[in-house]
């Protein structure tokens, strides 16, 4: 299930209803993603005010079922849960969950690293970062498109 909203999310309450869903699983393995206090720490970042996301709305939610779709075709997914949080959100909001279920840990774990990594790189989101020194658009990184080359 795919979820684009403003809203927060409970990570209980959807570990909870994936694991009803899933059934008869043997693995659930969930992300979630935060704002930084930070952006870009390890250059000596600046301290976030906000990050802004922005998304095109019917294209988003078709590019995350499409990369949801390929991770199922790759492994024993019994049920997945991605929710992706737009709007302001200020550091340390919880901004997106990934949650697998499987019959078996790895391929819960590789299905939401893999789903992780194409969403970073491949799903329609524009995040605007804002600090003391003004406001950028963040453009994905290099690291994010190298992780893709481990799924090829």
């Amino acid at each position: 299930m795919i979820t684009v909203d403003h809203k927060d999310f409970d990570i209980a309450q959807e570990y909870k209803q994936l694991r009803h869903a899933a059934g008869d699983a043997g693995a659930v393995v969930t992300f979630t993603g935060l704002v930084r206090e930070l952006y870009q720490a390890e250059l000596g970042g600046e301290a976030t005010q906000s990050l802004y996301l922005e998304h095109y709305p019917g294209m988003t939610e078709k590019s995350l079922e499409l990369i949801l779709g390929r991770a199922k075709a790759r492994w024993d997914v019994l049920d997945a849960r991605i929710i992706h949080r737009i709007g302001t959100l200020l550091p340390g909001d919880q901004i997106v969950f990934v949650g697998v279920a499987s019959a078996h840990r790895q391929d819960a774990f590789n299905a939401s690293q893999y789903i992780m990594d194409f969403l970073k790189s491949e799903a329609p989101f524009w995040k605007k970062q804002t600090s003391d020194n003004g406001s950028d658009w963040i453009e994905s990184r290099k690291s994010d498109f190298e992780a893709l080359k481990t799924w090829k």
